[in-house]
């Protein structure tokens, strides 16, 4: 079994879409609960790759994984990221996330960026655990921050500072 993480190409698109989508309809682990049409994600693919803001994990060149790093809005925050990541429930585990974190925070940290942000439902402990583990610190709890099948669940708001 070959792993790798690579900046994500036009060739990956149609795989990253079917990962998303199994990922959301997880209903979880993504403030999304099913993938966007092709030509939406398509096109948020396309203004990733310019940067290489967005990486995949790859078994046997097969994505089961992505994580990126995306530029905050505003001129005031344009030192600021905000990070996304998934894998599919057969490869989690197995350190695949920490390797696409990695790779991701130091292309962030290259990019000029000093601060990445992400919120973690509060149910996702193995997930918190290795953004701990990477050096992510609490900064809040964001009360009733999703709302999935009638439940409401709050999320933890972590940053990492270079």
């Amino acid at each position: 079994m070959k792993v790798a993480v690579a900046s994500l190409e036009e060739s990956h698109f149609d795989q990253l879409l079917g990962v998303a989508d199994r990922v959301a309809r997880e209903r979880r682990y993504l403030a999304i609960l099913e993938a966007p049409p092709p030509e939406h994600a398509f096109a948020f693919y396309r203004s990733v790759i310019a940067d290489g803001q967005c990486h995949v994990a790859l078994i046997d060149e097969r994505v089961v994984g992505w994580c990126d790093i995306l530029p905050s809005f505003g001129q005031a925050r344009r030192h600021v990221g905000t990070l996304g990541i998934g894998i599919v429930p057969e490869f989690r585990g197995r350190g695949l996330g920490a390797q696409l974190l990695v790779t991701a925070i130091d292309v962030a940290w290259a990019r000029g960026l000093t601060r990445i942000e992400l919120s973690v439902r509060e149910d996702n402990l193995p997930a918190k655990a290795l953004y701990e583990r990477l050096g992510f610190k609490l900064e809040g709890v964001l009360k009733r921050s999703m709302l999935v099948d009638s439940k409401y669940y709050d999320c933890h708001f972590m940053a990492l500072l270079r």
